[in-house]
């Protein structure tokens, strides 16, 4: 889309004058002041005594830290400035790029948001395409002799399905469940749903405004990515119950063979040009080897695979791990099962968030919906908020003299609030203060946002128990000191073989490589996350470093991944090119940069257990670059950087 043809046009406004002034008195006073600079180009909105305060922590500034006259200023503005244009008065602008783009969301935040951040924000809002031609839709000479096979349908696959359509370009995709949506279909466990802001865990070319939470919780998540790839067209080229085994490339006929297995055991073949693995990394769970799992004679499942049918209401459920998904998962427990025990390995650091349980309302609904910029401007300000703008606090400074529990001055900080933040939440149970303080250094693992947990494990109805589970007996589960806790189910909230990528598929590529021994099982690694040496034409969405572990939305990294993938594809079809294969020199330069950036970040500090490193203590997961950063390396694909066969 061309910034002058910006899905802002398709916005309308069918509320009344009663219900627009309504909905203003709801509305965020940063976001008022962009739209009232965007739609009059009177800077005065953008300057004293109208600019903001600064937007700090995870909270939204609602009130912009203004007084209240001055914020009925603003809203009365607003107002007469929306209602002119509803009424065919005042036309729309078009979207704010480059610099103005940065210069007013540095006044909105309170802060300066870097000039670098230009091009990837106009993206993000939607205001221009992404980078390159692959967004465009305009069909590459020769699209006819290629045939694309995509690997999961996922919110990674359903995005590079939805751009070569697009183009043009044959594709096929497979899933191995019954419908689309990844980690969103498998994972419906009580009180599912993300802990990333639900306006940026979106496409930026299919932004939905009418969120119900500012978190949203699973079904209305899935929801979301099955209609993208209803209204993309997408969902007939899905074959689903079907799961690919092994794939092996055929130089002779420079492309792939596919070979996948249906759910009632046929087996068959299907040959492909070009083979996009999104897969992701949280679809195989992590299932830990104790002493007496099988003897249990109650019910054990891991979260992903719930047992809806299981009435709890007099049960004692023990919940093994207190990750993410036991932050959501014991909460939506208490007071539904007679007992939950909660076993843990270590604490977790949680955040304040006044947003992460916030339903929106019908007047900020309205805004979203029917005021131009006004979502838009709220996606990038939570991009700058929950993205980048961490990552300079997580560099370890080799000087700080209190490693052991922070890793810089600004780290301590943040240490010294959440403390804080918990202690007075624990109140008078000091009993438990040991067990819910980390002693780690803030985001040196995820951090969680608070979903009442500190008031959960304080319950009659809880226990939180620290000591290491060993084992289980018949109706009981085992710790290390000795004790029996009785049990009646067992659910393992043990998270996922995320370091294994790709597993378990045997891809097989050029000269016989095998990418499970190329990878040693779990040390995945890859140029940009896309490629891997001697695996021609096999490209990868969530590949190794592609992970934010310092925040920001997974759909972002992903994006960018397909966009790379895509202007390959498309190089491909318009220069004939047989196979493409990424050289080795470029891809170990590039890993050897990646290894010695995460030296210098919180991963790597000694005695952190984590889901991002491999067996080894190698970070294979998380992506150690600004994700602007990530954008500009991918922004255009150098051929350079391959060994390139053209056809005969």
């Amino acid at each position: 889309m061309n910034a002058d043809l910006s899905d802002q046009r398709s916005i309308t406004m069918t509320a009344t004058d009663e219900q627009l002034r309504a909905a203003l008195d709801e509305g965020n006073i940063p976001l008022l002041l962009l739209v009232l600079a965007q739609f009059t180009g009177d800077q005065k909105w953008l300057e004293d005594p109208y600019r903001p305060t600064r937007t700090i922590a995870l909270y939204d500034n609602d009130d912009g830290g203004l007084a209240q006259e001055r914020q009925r200023e603003v809203r009365d503005a607003t107002f007469e400035c929306l209602r002119q244009w509803r009424n065919g008065d005042r036309n729309l602008p078009v979207p704010p790029r480059g610099q103005q783009l940065i210069d007013m969301l540095s006044v909105s935040l309170g802060e300066q948001v870097p000039p670098e951040y230009a091009g990837s924000m106009a993206e993000e809002a939607g205001f221009v395409e992404r980078s390159g031609t692959a967004w465009s839709g305009e069909r590459p000479e020769n699209a006819d002799e290629l045939n694309v096979v995509i690997i999961g349908a996922g919110p990674s696959g359903i995005g590079a399905a939805v751009v070569l359509k697009k183009l043009g370009i044959r594709f096929t995709v497979i899933e191995k469940n019954a419908a689309p949506g990844g980690v969103w279909w498998e994972n419906d466990y009580p009180g599912a749903g993300v802990d990333t802001p639900t306006h940026i865990y979106s496409y930026s070319f299919a932004p939905r405004r009418g969120w119900e939470r500012f978190y949203a919780k699973r079904d209305e998540i899935h929801s979301y990515f099955e209609g993208v790839a209803d209204e993309f067209g997408i969902t007939e080229s899905i074959q689903f119950d079907t799961e690919v085994v092994r794939s092996v490339w055929d130089e002779d006929a420079q492309g792939w063979q596919v070979y996948v297995r249906t759910a009632s055991g046929e087996e068959k073949r299907l040959d492909a040009t070009v083979v996009i693995s999104c897969v992701g990394v949280l679809n195989r769970p992590a299932i830990p080897n104790l002493p007496g799992m099988t003897d249990f004679t109650g019910p054990m499942f891991h979260s992903s695979e719930w047992a809806h049918t299981l009435d709890l209401t007099d049960k004692r459920v023990a919940v093994i791990g207190t990750g993410a998904t036991s932050m959501q998962l014991v909460p939506a427990l208490a007071g539904l099962a007679r007992k939950v025990l909660v076993f843990q390995r270590s604490p977790q650091w949680i955040a304040p968030n006044p947003n992460y349980k916030r339903e929106t309302s019908a007047g900020v609904l309205l805004l979203m919906e029917q005021v131009p910029y006004y979502e838009a401007f709220y996606r990038l300000r939570q991009i700058w908020q929950f993205q980048d703008k961490l990552l300079p606090s997580l560099r370890r400074d080799p000087d700080w003299p209190h490693q052991d529990r922070s890793v810089n001055a600004e780290n301590e900080k943040t240490r010294i609030f959440f403390t804080n933040y918990i202690t007075k939440k624990l109140g008078d149970r000091t009993d438990l203060l040991d067990q819910v303080l980390p002693t780690y250094p803030p985001y040196g693992k995820r951090i969680l946002m608070d979903n009442d947990w500190i008031e959960t494990i304080k319950r009659d109805d809880v226990d939180l128990i620290s000591d290491g589970v060993t084992g289980f007996a018949p109706s009981s589960v085992l710790t290390a000191d000795g004790a029996t806790h009785e049990a009646d189910v067992v659910v393992l909230a043990t998270g996922f073989q995320s370091a294994r990528m790709l597993a378990p598929m045997d891809i097989q590529g050029r000269d016989g490589a095998q990418l499970r021994q190329v990878w040693q099982d779990d040390n995945p690694f890859a140029y940009l996350g896309v490629a891997v040496p001697k695996f021609p034409n096999f490209f990868i969405v969530g590949g190794p470093h592609t992970a934010g572990g310092h925040g920001g939305s997974a759909i972002f990294s992903a994006e960018v991944s397909i966009s790379y993938i895509a202007q390959m594809i498309m190089r491909m079809a318009e220069e004939r090119i047989g196979s493409i294969d990424v050289r080795e020199d470029v891809t170990c330069e590039y890993n050897e940069r990646v290894d010695a950036e995460h030296e210098t970040l919180i991963w790597t500090h000694p005695g952190m257990t984590l889901w991002y490193k491999n067996a080894h203590g190698r970070v294979v997961a998380n992506m150690p670059w600004r994700g602007v950063d990530f954008w500009q390396m991918c922004k255009e694909p150098d051929l350079a950087d391959y060994v390139v066969t053209k056809t005969s």
